[in-house]
């Protein structure tokens, strides 16, 4: 499928809310966890995020719904975030409705543990296809990563 971003090697970013036949595949390709960030009742919805983590499950991967409504573009999020799929197995899939909170999320993650700054990062995202889609967006992203950096990550 193109339509997705190998990260890195734990984690691949699904430009599209997958369906329950692609939930399957996932399982079938060897990845181990599914992560949604879409909202429930979210635009063009598929599966809600129950049915999901149902349909994940019983093809035997571990679930987690991170709902991130555009507010929820902070960095409460981002740590949860990070939380969250640390005590995941991988490899691990994530998705939104297009990839864009996503790759937001996923690249900030790795930026962080990898001990980028924001500019190195945006630009590796960027070099994968990754698009921040607002200048906003791609700011709030380095200075997430430049933030977690000082801090000395989030994990």
């Amino acid at each position: 499928m193109s339509n997705r971003i190998k990260a890195d090697d734990r984690f691949t970013i699904e430009m599209a809310p997958p369906t329950a036949e692609r939930v399957a595949e996932l399982a079938r390709e060897g990845f181990r966890s599914v992560v949604n960030l879409r909202t429930p009742g979210e635009k063009d919805e598929i599966l809600s995020p129950s049915e999901e983590g149902e349909v994940a499950r019983g093809h035997g991967l571990e679930y987690v719904s991170i709902p991130v409504s555009p507010q929820d573009m902070n960095e409460a999020t981002a740590e949860r975030f990070d939380r969250e799929v640390a005590r995941l197995p991988g490899p691990v899939a994530v998705h939104c409705a297009s990839g864009r909170r996503a790759g937001l999320f996923t690249f900030l993650s790795i930026a962080r543990s990898e001990g980028l700054s924001g500019d190195a990062a945006a630009a590796k995202a960027e070099a994968m296809g990754f698009q921040f889609g607002t200048p906003e967006t791609k700011a709030f992203f380095t200075r997430a990563v430049d933030g977690g950096r000082t801090r000395g990550g989030t994990s």
